[in-house]
Parts: C-alpha cells; structure tokens; sequence
C-alpha cells in the first residue's frame, strides 16, 4: 500500500514479494494459534480438508458453476437497473488476464480458506449458530481486506466500500452453506473461492451494488430454507 503511493523504501520491487504475507496471513495465524493450544500434531488437520473431494458430484458442480451464475446475475441487475460497472471492461486479451487472476487466486485464497473456513468458522460454530459465526467471519473478513482500499491502483481501491462490505459478508452465508452442506470440505469452498476471483476479473460490466444485491438475495434464501442454526441439512461443522 505505502509503495503504490511512492514512499520508499516499500517502492523498491523487492518489498512487492511482500504482498505474499497477508495472503497467507489467515493460515498462518491458524497455524500458530493452533500449535499454541493444541500442539504441532493438530497443524496437518487444518490442511488435510483441502484435499477433502469425496463430497458429492453436487457440491463440486455448484463450487465450480455457481460463480460465473453470480457474476451473470449480477451483469443483468446491472443493466437493467443502469448501475455504472464498477470495474472497467477488460483488454482483448481476455486469457491472459484470466491466467493472471487465476495464479493470484490459486496463491491467496486457498491460504485465506485455511484460515476463514478451515480454522475460524468451526469454532465459531461450536459455541454458536451457523448465522452468528458467519457474521463474526463476515466482518473480520472484510477488515482484513481494508488496507486494499487504500492500496492505489489496486481494482479494489475504486470499490465502494459499504456496498462491498455488505455484500462480501452476505457472500459469507454461501461459503458456510458450502462449507457446512460438505461436512467441512476446504476444496468446495476454495474452488468457489478461487474461480469467483478469477471470473470477476473477466466478466466486466458488473456493478457491486448489483452483486450485492444478488448476493443479500441468496444469503437470505439460503437461511429461510436451511434455518439459522445450521445453514444447511446435515448440520454444522463445528471443531472438536
């Protein structure tokens, strides 16, 4: 953030490799809270869900399509509420920038699932409801990402703050409705994850309060249909 804005020395291209730490900051602050309570032996269970598959071809389909449902629902309110995108249409070279967002992707939010999904919201959930613990996530998530408003030139510096808010934790009810529905599968909730940061860097034309207003939508289906306690039919993950 202090070198986008020319304060040196963080304008030096050595304090870029730098922007690794944060994202691996929610896996690395699980890692070290759990060593410190529950030992070194409790640090493989927190990763071994992202190889968690066996969860139904359902779940796989809905991680993998759903983003790109999002995204073109949310194109749609765009344009037939005459919202202003937020983001500016891509370049021609659309795989390259879909290249480029999924390598960013694959490198932050798989490290943030650890943390968020893997590690926060299962002891959340132990001592209160699946809406309770989303909440809590939702809003610690959203201030994690804060300094990127601030982070000049980032896309997400052009956001609007508190329709972004709102609607990343409204996103919140869907990762635990995926992530409770497949028993605590980190692939299921890093797949939709990671292919809903790469598809919103290619689908342009979307307006964030447009995406919000979807994602408030199905946050809301979601509870009605699933309850508050548990979103979703199997009951919640909680942590032993």
């Amino acid at each position: 953030m202090a070198g986008s804005r020319g304060i040196s020395p963080f304008d030096n291209p050595l304090f870029q490799t730098l922007v690794l730490l944060p994202a691996i900051g929610p896996a690395l602050a699980a890692v070290v809270v759990t060593a410190a309570s529950d030992g070194r032996a409790a640090i493989n269970p927190l990763f071994k869900p992202l190889l968690q598959w066996r969860v139904g071809k359902v779940w796989l389909i809905i991680a993998i399509s759903s983003p790109a449902v999002l995204l073109v629902a949310g194109k749609i309110v765009t344009q037939a509420l005459g919202l202003a995108p937020t983001a500016p249409p891509q370049g021609r070279n659309i795989i390259g920038v879909a290249i480029g967002a999924l390598v960013i992707a694959l490198f932050s939010n798989t490290w943030e699932e650890v943390g968020w999904r893997g590690f926060a919201l299962p002891r959340l959930q132990k001592h209160h409801s699946a809406l309770v613990a989303t909440l809590a996530v939702g809003v610690l998530w959203c201030l994690w990402h804060l300094p990127l408003f601030f982070w000049k030139e980032n896309p997400m510096s052009a956001y609007p703050f508190l329709p972004w808010s709102i609607g990343t934790v409204a996103l919140c009810f869907i990762y635990t409705w995926l992530y409770n529905s497949t028993q605590g599968s980190l692939l299921v909730v890093t797949l939709f994850h990671v292919l809903g940061n790469t598809l919103g860097a290619v689908i342009s034309g979307v307006s964030i309060v447009a995406l919000t207003t979807i994602y408030v939508l199905v946050a809301g289906l979601l509870v009605a249909v699933f309850g508050r306690d548990d979103l979703a039919s199997r009951g919640r993950v909680q942590a032993g």
